[in-house]
């Protein structure tokens, strides 16, 4: 009998991180809404939370039209350009 193992090993890829602020005061921050139950609930409370603590403010806020959907290109550049850190929130 001959067995058939679909798997493989995984492929190792470079990763660069995008640069991380040194500090959260003041910043600008973007939301992008995942459209699963409870995104916007979690988004908001984070979004609370890090006023409270680092001042911080929403200034741009996106939804998708469903988790498996990316936003747009024109949604990315507003983010690009409205804020200085994207959270993409999921839910459940």
């Amino acid at each position: 009998m001959k067995l058939f193992d679909p798997t493989t090993a995984p492929t190792a890829r470079a990763l660069t991180l995008a640069p991380r602020p040194g500090s959260l005061a003041g910043l600008r921050l973007g939301l992008v809404d995942n459209t699963k139950f409870n995104s916007d609930t979690l988004l908001g409370k984070l979004a609370e939370r890090l006023a409270q603590r680092h001042g911080m403010r929403v200034t741009a806020s996106r939804r998708k039209r469903s988790p498996s959907h990316e936003i747009d290109e024109d949604d990315i550049k507003t983010l690009r350009r409205q804020a200085d850190l994207v959270v993409s929130g999921i839910g459940d």
